[in-house]
């Protein structure tokens, strides 16, 4: 054996594994072309990304994030509120966090907490959500008025593609952490959780802050079309071609269309019910 082989190994890919590879790192660079801008220029970029559990919103975040400069761009991602917190303004706990000149920040789940999985699981109270769906275009009013520009992301997974990551979580040593007692009963209540999510989108998709919902049975092309939507959204120097950013509309849908879709849906389901 060669010298200079005798310590490699042949690696086989598949095709579309090597396509998605190529074009997530022209999208990483893109985003740092961003980055750079936001600093120069001072902007501040808010992103939200909310979903059902193992919807994937945690490896969107780690590719948008992957080569970014962390002192530009920030994660958060909170844990359950103290004792204090509790019994504070709602949203108070969220506003420190908020991007500061210059800065872009990821909240992994935010406020809508109060939207989802506190209302579904009794966490709130009923007067607690609906004062929250209330409240919530109200303070995305505010934080726009701030000149912080927002983007909303709902990573929506099937039924079926949810079990299938919930299982193979219970046996991947890796992912074991993810799996918490709230993503147990995910399946079972998963009705609930679709009435709260068309309540969420119902109330709090605006003009100024809509909601934009990501088809995510497939996580590669979930992540991507992320990256393409910022994008076509932000305008920096040097910018990659319209032609490289252009969503999968099997992808990406408007959260106003996806309210009426679900509609829609349950209002089919009553008929079917009724007869």
């Amino acid at each position: 054996m060669d010298k200079k082989n005798e310590n490699k190994v042949q690696i086989w890919a598949k095709k579309e594994t090597l396509a998605y590879e190529e074009e997530l790192e022209t999208l990483q660079i893109e985003f740092l072309k961003l980055q750079k801008h936001v600093k120069d220029k001072g902007q501040k970029i808010l992103m939200i990304f909310e979903g059902r559990d193992a919807a994937g919103k945690g490896g969107t975040i780690k590719r948008i994030t992957e080569h970014l400069n962390p002192r530009g761009a920030r994660v958060v991602a909170l844990d359950k509120p103290s004792d204090i917190e509790k019994t504070q303004w709602y949203f108070q706990r969220y506003v420190q966090h908020l991007p500061s000149a210059g800065e872009m920040v990821l909240f992994d789940r935010s406020w809508y907490n109060r939207a989802m999985v506190e209302p579904v699981m009794g966490f709130c109270t009923e007067r607690q959500h609906h004062k929250f769906l209330k409240d919530a275009p109200e303070f995305e009013k505010m934080i726009v008025d701030e000149e912080i520009k927002i983007f909303k992301f709902y990573f929506s997974v099937s039924k079926k593609e949810q079990d299938r990551r919930f299982k193979s979580r219970e046996t991947d040593p890796l992912k074991q952490y993810k799996l918490s007692p709230v993503d147990k009963k995910s399946q079972a209540l998963w009705n609930e959780y679709s009435l709260a999510k068309f309540m969420m989108l119902s109330s709090t998709h605006t003009e100024l802050a809509p909601w934009t919902i990501i088809k995510s049975d497939n996580k590669k092309r979930a992540r991507i079309n992320v990256m393409k939507h910022i994008l076509n959204f932000v305008d920096y120097p040097d910018k990659i071609s319209n032609d490289k950013i252009k969503v999968d509309r099997d992808i990406i849908v408007y959260g106003r269309d996806e309210a009426i879709k679900m509609e829609q849906e349950f209002m089919f389901s009553l008929k079917e019910d009724i007869s």
